[in-house]
């Protein structure tokens, strides 16, 4: 699952992530992913914009979490935060090299 709510972002690492071999659902608005979290129960990981409009990364991530408690996530973000109990943080930009390594420690991790 691939969440943020800036298209062209989204577009561009769906296709590298695809070229790469993984299947993505993608979304630009966090409800509506939310809603396919709920329906479907079953992503391998989790790639959540942190800074969106309708709701932040983090309080997707924990809505998230009351259906699942065990969801695999990276953050993904263009700002300077510090956040030492975040497991995966990913800056953009990112290259698609760096991104599908990262997504492919995750899970297997």
């Amino acid at each position: 699952m691939l969440v943020d709510d800036e298209p062209h972002i989204t577009f561009a690492l769906a296709i590298g992530l695809e070229d790469n071999g993984f299947e993505d659902d993608t979304f630009n608005d966090p409800l509506l992913a939310l809603q396919a979290f709920k329906e479907k129960e079953s992503y391998a990981l989790a790639l959540i914009n942190i800074k969106m409009q309708k709701m932040n990364g983090f309080e997707l991530y924990n809505e998230m979490r009351k259906i699942d408690d065990e969801v695999k996530v990276c953050f993904i973000t263009a700002f300077d935060i510090q956040k030492e109990d975040m497991e995966c943080l990913i800056r953009k930009p990112v290259s698609i090299g760096d991104l599908v390594k990262r997504v492919r420690a995750q899970i297997l991790n």
